[in-house]
């Protein structure tokens, strides 16, 4: 698998999704800059991950104007073609402007930045420690699609305690039912909140980031469930 990873202006993690992936995960990484269109030499099995950051200033909505680039384009059609998306924060707010993923990220419930180590929990019940760094990570849906969602198996994150129990302390920005993280239908395109990239090395005393890329991406093992 190879992986191209998005830079927009005000992208600040691209580099640190370039290292957790060339350094921790020894995968082949190519940087993609948003005014390019080209994703010829991606295939189906490949995948294009949207970093975390603030695109374009976070100007009228985080994501709002990212989605009108012309890798947007492509990329927007590379997922709707069957190619595997990766948005990490701003990038799953990034998808949701783009109707990848349904839904909207809204101002945290505390009205301000948040950034912590969360524990969030995937359909296997496995937790897992990782930072979130975001002002607006507020999971929102109506009724009707979030309980499509549920039925479909696309809620592959929710927030939890340390024991993996869903409360409301547990919950960083007051996300609709703790989530965290979904995917589309057909499991080919992924959204998320926090920052596995920034848990991947030993140095940082955390890997459960590398666990999540690679079992999300590569294994696809976590939404199978």
């Amino acid at each position: 698998m190879k992986f191209g990873v998005v830079v927009f202006p005000g992208s600040n993690c691209d580099r640190d999704m370039q290292d957790a992936l060339q350094h921790d995960l020894g995968q082949e990484v190519v940087m993609l800059w948003h005014k390019d269109r080209d994703l010829s030499a991606f295939s189906k099995e490949d995948c294009i991950i949207l970093p975390g950051g603030f695109s374009y200033g976070d100007y009228l909505r985080c994501g709002a104007i990212a989605r009108f680039s012309p890798m947007m384009q492509s990329v927007t059609e590379f997922a709707r073609t069957g190619g595997k998306v990766f948005g990490v924060c701003n990038g799953f707010q990034i998808l949701c402007e783009s109707q990848l993923l349904p839904g909207a990220l809204l101002r945290n419930s505390n009205q301000q930045f948040v950034c912590q180590n969360v524990f969030i929990k995937d359909p296997s019940e496995n937790i897992y420690k990782i930072p979130v760094a975001h002002g607006e990570g507020r999971y929102y849906a109506d009724e009707k699609t979030l309980d499509r969602l549920e039925a479909n198996g696309q809620v592959i994150f929710r927030y939890c305690d340390e024991s993996g129990k869903f409360t409301p302390g547990s919950n960083p920005n007051g996300a609709t039912r703790q989530i965290a993280g979904i995917c589309n239908e057909t499991r080919t395109v992924f959204g998320m909140m926090p920052h596995p990239e920034r848990a991947c090395s030993d140095a940082l005393g955390n890997t459960d980031g590398r666990t999540i890329i690679r079992n999300l991406l590569m294994a696809s093992q976590l939404v199978a469930g």
